[in-house]
């Protein structure tokens, strides 16, 4: 079992995995002024009640989007399960054929997310991450993660409206009943989640022309329950990808330091 952990710019999630299994699962807030001796406690509370045993734990993996929190989740995860974290990024081994101008640039995330959907799905592949902003990633039927498009997500776009029009209240994000609102609240709600389902359905309708067919189609992130029911394609919801993606990596990585160690001469 491993300690995925996918550091969020709204929320840090961890997740006990083995193999492809979530074991269990718990949310810790975003706050990069936390230490790693605070994260570490917060981690090992909610580990405990959920029953976690810490030594149980043979290895971590984190992906990151929020870089000053990245190393203080690092020594917090080494406090916790006394092992050093594989951090997803530059020169670590994921089996991805990055076809994009600048692999350096792929987020941690979608790289983890990208992992797991290839290792579930035939490809090609459309995948919808919604968080904060909401990302689309696309894997060609080579296996070549070819680029994608980045949208503000559904809330971040939501904030901004109410921020920005001085008459428009600050509303949750819920579905209305119908998409022709008869109030001001309505109208908000029926742009706000069919305004993002719609944009979803039009990305995936151009990508898959510029593909030149079908693709499997697959959605994370803290909103895609929210959105992707309302859209008009099949897509499948997957909340756990990307903590799945983070435990293959790191098994990825775990083979290969085993096979340079049989291939190392000893002195």
């Amino acid at each position: 079992m491993i300690l995925a952990v996918d550091a969020g710019n709204s929320a840090v999630t961890l997740g006990c995995v083995e193999g492809r299994d979530i074991l269990n699962l718990a949310r810790l807030e975003t706050s990069p002024g936390r230490s790693a001796d605070e994260y570490a406690v917060l981690m090992e509370r909610v580990l405990a009640l959920r029953g976690v045993k810490l030594r149980e734990f043979e290895g971590a993996a984190i992906a990151s989007v929020v870089p000053p929190l990245t190393e203080i989740l690092r020594e917090a995860v080494k406090l916790v399960t006394d092992h050093d974290a594989l951090v997803v990024g530059a020169g670590v081994k994921t089996g991805l054929n990055i076809g994009i101008d600048d692999p350096s640039q792929m987020g941690a995330d979608l790289v983890a997310g990208a992992v797991a959907a290839l290792d579930a799905h035939e490809p090609p592949v459309i995948i919808i991450d919604m968080g904060t902003a909401t990302t689309i990633t696309v894997i060609g039927p080579n296996s070549r993660l070819l680029g994608g498009a980045i949208l503000p997500g559904a809330a971040v776009s939501l904030e901004a409206l109410s921020g920005a029009a001085s008459l428009l209240p600050r509303i949750s994000l819920d579905a209305p009943k119908r998409a022709i609102g008869s109030g001001t609240v309505e109208c908000m709600k029926s742009g706000a989640v069919f305004g993002a389902a719609c944009a979803i359905d039009g990305m995936i309708e151009r990508m898959e022309a510029e593909l030149g067919g079908s693709a499997a189609l697959v959605a994370t992130g803290g909103l895609a329950g929210r959105i992707i029911p309302y859209c008009r394609h099949d897509i499948e919801i997957d909340d756990y990808m990307l903590l799945r993606g983070l435990s293959l990596i790191w098994e990825r990585n775990r083979r290969e330091k085993r096979r340079e160690a049989r291939q190392t001469p000893r002195a």
